[in-house]
């Protein structure tokens, strides 16, 4: 009894100084990553918690506003699927990214054109990128001069579970409740509480 309880004691002191390191790295990052929303004036909620330091981005007339309890992982250490970037947030000349309350991020780049609304408690798991923007032109003589790419502006419903690597592009609704699988395009809208897949994402089966 006594040799199993040293055994315990011995695998148990790596996982509760691993725990004790990276709450202390999750209090400094928010403390930091709180202090770069307000230089972006960014209109950040109460309760929102930073494991690692996301980037930002904000033109002067474009609007970020996060609500209530939203987390963002930004660092390798934060989420075991494997993150390769930090989270990352831009809004061009009146742009706007709405977040809903209680809704997490792990590496994931959403940028603004246009306007994109995310709902609560909507999960979006590592690497995914949320565009509502081509970029850039499809026609030739366009890309040569620079122009604006195609811009519709993105709506993800509350409950919404996207994947790890899932691309959502411009123009796209997903209604409340629906699951897309790791690794789609989500190039048209997706209706409410159904499982979602492929590239482009299809409807699999529902899910009600």
């Amino acid at each position: 009894m006594i040799k199993l309880s040293v055994y315990i004691l011995r695998d148990s002191v790596p996982f509760v100084a691993n725990r004790l390191i990276e709450s202390l790295r999750t209090m400094n990052s928010t403390f930091c990553s709180r202090l770069l929303a307000l230089w972006w004036h960014i209109n950040l909620g109460r309760g929102c918690i930073f494991a690692g330091i996301p980037y930002f981005r904000k033109h002067p007339s474009g609007t970020i506003t996060i609500r209530d309890a939203c987390i963002f992982r930004s660092a390798e250490w934060s989420n075991s699927i494997g993150l390769n970037r930090r989270c990352f947030l831009e809004v061009g000349p009146d742009a706007e990214i709405v977040i809903g309350s209680k809704s997490g991020f792990s590496g994931s780049i959403i940028n603004a054109s246009s306007s994109i609304r995310i709902g609560e408690n909507v999960l979006s798991g590592g690497n995914c990128t949320i565009v509502d923007s081509d970029r850039h032109p499809l026609d030739i003589s366009g890309r040569r001069t620079s122009a604006p790419g195609k811009t519709e502006p993105i709506v993800i419903g509350n409950d919404v579970f996207l994947g790890m690597n899932v691309v959502v592009l411009k123009g796209v609704t997903i209604g409340e409740g629906t699951i897309v699988a790791a690794n789609s395009v989500v190039s048209s809208s997706l209706p409410e509480k159904v499982l979602a897949g492929g590239s482009p994402a299809r409807v699999i089966r529902s899910i009600a």
